[in-house]
This record gives structure tokens, C-alpha cells and sequence, in this order.
């Protein structure tokens, strides 16, 4: 890389994290998802305003490929696995067992009739139009009935938060329908960018060591790949779990930690690293792999707080996850890529299918009518994981641009609707407190969920 190349990588990195921490903590400050003004400060860097106003600049700063692009690429593709590790990481303190019936019917309804309305869609339309380089039908229906079903946990714990209702059993029933969702719903997208990663890269991986091929073959080998994974890594963590060598790291005179024990931070990372290339080569979507590794660090982890955890997530919220939205908005063209009829229709879709499941699922548990409204429509934003979905698929060429600009539209738009929803729904005293939900350790698990998104 010459100085100049260094220079343009170093200047282009900068830019994107100023600009999205400018307009991150001005969206926060009129109470609005700072993620949202994040993918805003990418927006404008990119060919939709710079662009347009200024395209040889916009052009030598952010190029589509060479060295140059090589550098914001990587901290791009950092910030998506940290992003998952930080959400996985807080997911030890959102489960009660009191709640087990209600969201078991409200995470079964919210996933299995968006599904359905999903493929009924893929019949009624030709998505032939969606798809992108990896020419691939399955994979991209998985992405769409996906995205339909998926659910945000770090936006609608930073509007609970910021509302104070994160202490209510509302809250509780939310946040642990979203987590029991992401889940299933991570192994599926692992499976689509399975299918679709030997055709970017022929001759790599196990899949192409055991000669898989056919369209059949692949889903079905990604499909036990992506759930032997995840049982393999739950047995690893039990294991750590049940030494006596691994929990919280003690602290030593300056502040830092003793290096004989797992709970560091670079152990942690190279665990998180080492673990994603291994889904690259196994076929399983890194993202995934990242998320697992965070979710077994939560529960293995003696504190939520540990002091490893907490500085992996400090240095990530600060800089590689707003990078990462940041640079979700520099892939946006807006002038070029964008269907506003089509994506109008899709968000009308996805809403509809989303709240009217929840509300179906929360009624059978038995909730009140009001209550349940307020969960479909919280349970309908799809935020970080929305954005997630539509990156990491646009990447795979599973969909095509306009596509990968309606998904990440259609996550900003639901958002802002639960957030609106639910300031009004605060604001009639529709929320109760429930002291029993350990509030001190939620709230401090509420705060750290919402900053992995630029909160």
C-alpha cells in the first residue's frame, strides 16, 4: 500500500466516524435511535449526496475495490462480528420462567405466520427482480420471509430504556420473545449464505471437501452444519463453565487483569476471531458464529459486567459498530437503487404479518387486548438485526441493490413507528413496574445492548 493509498484509507475511516458519531448523538438527542442518525452519516458520504454534489471526491475517498476499499472493508466486516458478539454477550439476564408460555406462543406465532405469509408472497410475485449476483431463488426466499419475521433487540431496548419502562414485565416479554426469534432466525440466514458462499468462491470449504453440489444437497448439508455448530459450542461452554479456571479475571494493582484466567479481552477476541473463521471454512455465516460466542460468554461469565466484556463492548461502541452503520448508509443510493413503490408495499407487508402474528400469539397467551397491541407493534421494529440481515445478504449477492435498500428502509421505518407507538402508550400509563425483574442488573444490560448500536 502506497502513502497515498494509506492517507485515502485513513482519511476515509475518519470521515465515517465522525460522521456517524455526529449525527448518532444528534438523533439521540431528540430521542430518536442513534443508529439511525449512524447509517445518516454514512448516507451522506455516499452516492446519494456526496455523490451527487461532489462524485470525483466521493469516488477517491470510497472506492468500489483496490487497497483503498480494502481498509474500510475490513473494519466493516469487524464491526458486523462485534455487533453480534455485544448483542449475543447480553442475553444472560432477559429470560424469566413465569413468562415461558406467553412468549413460547408469541415467538411461534411471530415467526411462523410471517413465514407463511412470506412464501404465499414469493408465489404471488416474481422475485426475479430481487435477486442478486448468486442468481440463488431459496436463499433469497429465506432472506425475505427472514426479514419479515425479525425482530430488534438493541433499538427497542434503547426506546423501553429511554421511555423507563425497562423494569415492566412488558419489557421482559419483548426483549425475550426477540432473543428466543434472532436465534432461530441467525440459523436460518446462516443456512442462505451458506448456499450461496461456494458460488462466490469455488474450491473452499468443507462442503466443497465433501463434494456437496446440488441445490438439495447444499441446504441440506448448511442446515446441519449451522445446528451442529451451535450444539458443539454449547457443550464447549458448558464444559468452561464447570472449571474452576474460568470465570471473571482478577483485577491487579493498575487496573488490569490476571492473565492466567479466560475472562480477558484478548482471549476473548481471539476466541471470537478463531471461532468465525471456522464458520467460514465450515460454511456457516460468521455473524453467526460471532453471535453464538457472545451468547455462550454471557452465560459462562461469572458477571454480566466482567471487565473483559465490558471493555470488548466499550472500544466496539465507539468505534468499529458505528463504522459499521455508518458504512451501511455509504452503501445506500438512493437516487439510483430505490423503489418507493416497492418498498412501500413490502413495509405495509412486513407490518401487517409481523404485528397481526404477535398480537394473534400474545392473545392465546392470554394477555389483554391493549397489551397485546402494544407487543405487536414493538415486537414489529427490526433496527440492528434488519440492517444486519440486509447487509450481510447484499454482500453474499443474494439480493440486488434496490432490495438491500427497501430491507434497510424497511428496518428504519419500523423503528420509528415503535418508538412513536410507545411513547404514547407511556404517556396513557399503560406500563407497571415489576420490581421482580432485578431492575439494577436489566437496566445495566438495557444500557450496553443499546450502545452496541451507537446508543
Amino acid at each position: 500500500m502506497s502513502q497515498t493509498e494509506l492517507f485515502r484509507v485513513l482519511a476515509a475511516i475518519a470521515l465515517l466516524l465522525v460522521a456517524a458519531h455526529a449525527m448518532g448523538r444528534l438523533f439521540a438527542r431528540f430521542r430518536q435511535p442513534p443508529v439511525i442518525g449512524e447509517i445518516l452519516g454514512g448516507l451522506l458520504l455516499g452516492p446519494t449526496v456526496l455523490g451527487q454534489l461532489l462524485p470525483r471526491a466521493e469516488a477517491w475517498l470510497f472506492p468500489s475495490e483496490g487497497p483503498v476499499a480494502f481498509g474500510p472493508s475490513l473494519v466493516y466486516q469487524l464491526g458486523m462480528l462485534l455487533l453480534m458478539f455485544t448483542a449475543g454477550a447480553e442475553m444472560r439476564t432477559v429470560f424469566s420462567r413465569r413468562d415461558g408460555r406467553s412468549v413460547a406462543l408469541i415467538a411461534l406465532a411471530g415467526m411462523a405466520v410471517p413465514f407463511a405469509i412470506g412464501l404465499l408472497a414469493v408465489r404471488a410475485i416474481d422475485i426475479g427482480s430481487l435477486l442478486g449476483p448468486a442468481d440463488d431463488v431459496t436463499a433469497l426466499t429465506l432472506i425475505l420471509t427472514c426479514a419479515i419475521a425479525v425482530t430488534s433487540i438493541p433499538v427497542i431496548s434503547r426506546i423501553m430504556l429511554d421511555l423507563g419502562i425497562i423494569r415492566t414485565r412488558f419489557a421482559r416479554t419483548v426483549l425475550s420473545v426477540a432473543v428466543v426469534e434472532d436465534v432461530i432466525l441467525n440459523v436460518i440466514i446462516s443456512v442462505a449464505l451458506g448456499m450461496v458462499a461456494g458460488s462466490k468462491e469455488p474450491g473452499f470449504g468443507l462442503a466443497h471437501a465433501l463434494g456437496v453440489t446440488s441445490a438439495g444437497a447444499s441446504a441440506a448439508y448448511h442446515s446441519v452444519a449451522s445446528v451442529a455448530f451451535f450444539g458443539l459450542m454449547a457443550l464447549v461452554a458448558v464444559v468452561i463453565r464447570r472449571r474452576p479456571w474460568a470465570g471473571t479475571a482478577p483485577k491487579q494493582p493498575g487496573g488490569g487483569t490476571a492473565g492466567g484466567r479466560l475472562d480477558t479481552v484478548a482471549v476473548r477476541m481471539a476466541v471470537l476471531l478463531a471461532v468465525s473463521a471456522s464458520c467460514v471454512f465450515l460454511g456457516v455465516a460468521p455473524m453467526f458464529g460471532a453471535f453464538v460466542v457472545g451468547l455462550l460468554s454471557g452465560l459462562t461469565a461469572r458477571s454480566p459486567q466482567s471487565d473483559s466484556l465490558g471493555q470488548v463492548r466499550g472500544f466496539a461502541a465507539g468505534f468499529f459498530v458505528p463504522v459499521y452503520f455508518a458504512t451501511v448508509g455509504l452503501k445506500l443510493d438512493l437516487v439510483h437503487s430505490f423503489d418507493l413503490w416497492f418498498t412501500a408495499g413490502f413495509i405495509l407487508l412486513a407490518c401487517a404479518a409481523k404485528a397481526l402474528s404477535a398480537y394473534a400469539g400474545a392473545r392465546l397467551a392470554k394477555r389483554p387486548k391493549p397489551e397485546s397491541l402494544d407487543l405487536a407493534v414493538a415486537l414489529n421494529a427490526r433496527g440492528g438485526p434488519g440492517i444486519v440481515l440486509a447487509t450481510v445478504s447484499f454482500d453474499a449477492g443474494i439480493v440486488n441493490a434496490s432490495f438491500f435498500t427497501t430491507l434497510v428502509l424497511t428496518a428504519i421505518v419500523t423503528s420509528q413507528i415503535a418508538g412513536w407507538w410507545l411513547e404514547r402508550a407511556v404517556s396513557r400509563g399503560a406500563f407497571v413496574t415489576d420490581e421482580a425483574f432485578a431492575p439494577r442488573q436489566q437496566d445495566e444490560s438495557a444500557s450496553v445492548l443499546v450502545k452496541a448500536e451507537g446508543g
